[in-house]
């Protein structure tokens, strides 16, 4: 299971990690760089293939300090990934929107974080199916003993691909609008307007109806309640 950081010490900030524009925001702190990351389910991996760049969004999930994501085995990006070269990986939650009294300083309220390191891939039969299972795991808590297994050919047509952090820091903006004072009188309205990702009510395969029970197997997914919060406590 990953670790909420707690008992270790932080990430040291890098030259590459530091942040500089708004410094006060940062934070280096396993605890709350695994928080946020552990309350996303998807991120963008970027790369240089060939000199030139890309970005990926795919699923990842976290496993103490490495970061592991998956695809098809044909995928041209994983390919190029598996051989060992510099990643960066960045996770991003908009958490409300901060109306000011000028345009210039409306912003967002936001958690990130931005890792690096080097994308290797997970070779080890057993382990990359125990990874597997494990992605399944942390949203569908003993899902895996009431699936089939996964198929020989399953997972040969999958690459699992696993980065430890090397290098990484989260950033943090959770306040009001920051007005000049000239501005307050402005006759606008001004504050900030919640977001929230909120799960909505299971709706059963058509096709074949579900053999079973909701309750027993999703009960944890109740309807209203926060994606975020719920992804950070399974993964505890």
């Amino acid at each position: 299971m990953p670790d909420n950081g707690t008992l270790r010490p932080g990430f040291a900030a890098t030259q590459r990690s530091r942040v500089r524009r708004h410094p006060e925001r940062a934070h280096y702190d396993r605890e709350t760089v695994y928080a946020i990351l552990d309350a996303a389910m998807m991120c963008h991996v970027g790369y240089v293939i060939d000199g030139l760049p890309y970005v990926t969004p795919t699923l990842f999930w976290r496993d103490g300090d490495r970061l592991y994501w998956h695809g098809s085995s044909a995928s041209r990006m994983l390919r190029a990934q598996r051989e060992g070269i510099p990643v960066c990986l960045t996770v991003s939650h908009v958490d409300g929107l901060v109306l000011a009294r000028c345009a210039f300083r409306h912003s967002l309220n936001y958690r990130a974080v931005m890792a690096f390191g080097t994308a290797r891939e997970v070779e080890d039969e057993r382990e990359k199916e125990a990874g597997l299972n494990g992605f399944i795991e942390r949203l569908y808590p003993g899902r895996t003993s009431v699936m089939r297994p996964i198929l020989s050919q399953e997972l040969k047509a999958t690459m699992l691909l696993g980065m430890a952090i090397e290098e990484v820091s989260a950033k943090i903006r959770d306040e009001g609008p920051l007005d000049l004072d000239a501005d307050q009188d402005a006759d606008c309205w001004a504050g900030v307007i919640p977001i929230a990702q909120r799960l909505g009510m299971p709706i059963p395969d058509r096709r074949v109806p579900p053999r079973g029970s909701r309750e027993r197997e999703i009960g944890h997914l109740s309807e209203g309640a926060r994606f975020d919060d719920l992804l950070r406590r399974l993964a505890r």
